[in-house]
């Protein structure tokens, strides 16, 4: 593989973020999120026919009840999304217990008999409080990160591996905003293993760029020496991203619509924490360490 030089094409790789991330924020703030239950509140329906329905005969008859904003999942025996099933998961606002008897007393008199397995209610309350929970395990994560690295290394690497974790997190929100997917408490989940993932690539060439550091000739710029470094660890970046999005994919395609959210959430979050640890973290630390030699 010809190399050629990263860090004197960082105007580059940081244009393509910057252009990515003013998309997302745009469509942050007039889109906004699809929040699932866990964060706004509302009440999962479990239900089992004895014969198989459709999508669009179950939410006929929540239309009537003034329900047909429901998010309804089909599901077969091995968690595959299907045209018609008997197991049929409903998601909707907080309804009341009047309200649930009522449809189901009607679901089963157009749509045939049915059990009901299950029923949650989440209340907004508990809802804003995972909102919450959830910013402060993601912000908690970073602080912890910042002391380690800035223990290990110094602050100027760890400034830049929190500039490029931010960037992973905003790309991933980005997504889920712009394809509105649902948010719920397995999101958080595979944020935090992306901030793991992205930090863990990121330490791996900031280790290398410390090493040469101490080494490196007079006549090498900066510059080249970081080029030098992140060229050293390529092929590990390579084949350990390669293997863990293998894994992802695989997930995604064949672990079921329940947990595709989260699947997906993790394959934006490692392809973005692959290229912001191997094209942005060293030129930043660059930026970072000039400017705090010409104070």
């Amino acid at each position: 593989m010809k190399h050629f030089s990263i860090v004197k094409k960082a105007k580059v790789f940081f244009s393509i973020s910057l252009i990515f991330l003013l998309v997302g924020v745009v469509s942050m703030l007039t889109r906004g999120f699809n929040l699932g239950i866990d964060f706004t509140g509302g009440s999962i329906i479990d239900v089992k026919f004895e014969n198989p329905v459709t999508v669009s005969e179950v939410r006929d008859v929540l239309s009537d009840h003034k329900l047909g904003s429901s998010i309804i999942q089909l599901g077969s025996m091995d968690g595959q999304q299907t045209e018609e099933s008997q197991s049929v998961l409903i998601r909707t606002g907080i309804i009341s217990d009047d309200q649930r008897v009522e449809t189901m007393t009607d679901m089963t008199n157009r749509l045939g008999p049915n059990e009901v397995l299950r029923v949650e209610n989440v209340g907004a309350t508990v809802g804003r409080d995972l909102v919450k929970s959830a910013m402060g395990a993601v912000a908690l994560s970073w602080v912890l990160m910042i002391i380690y690295i800035t223990i290990r290394f110094e602050h100027n690497f760890a400034f830049a591996a929190i500039i490029a974790l931010i960037i992973d997190v905003m790309v991933t929100l980005s997504w889920f905003s712009l394809l509105q997917l649902e948010m719920d408490s397995s999101f958080v989940a595979a944020l935090l293993t992306v901030v793991g993932y992205s930090i863990n690539g990121t330490i791996v060439i900031f280790d290398r760029i410390r090493e040469n550091l101490h080494t490196h000739r007079r006549s090498e710029s900066l510059g080249d020496m970081v080029d030098n470094s992140i060229w050293q660890t390529m092929n590990r970046s390579i084949y350990t991203s390669a293997t863990t999005l293998f894994a992802v994919i695989a997930i995604f395609l064949f672990g079921g619509e329940t947990i595709r959210n989260f699947s997906f959430a993790m394959l934006v979050g490692f392809s973005s924490g692959f290229y912001t640890s191997t094209f942005l973290a060293g030129p930043l630390w660059i930026k970072l360490r000039s400017r705090g030699t010409h104070k």
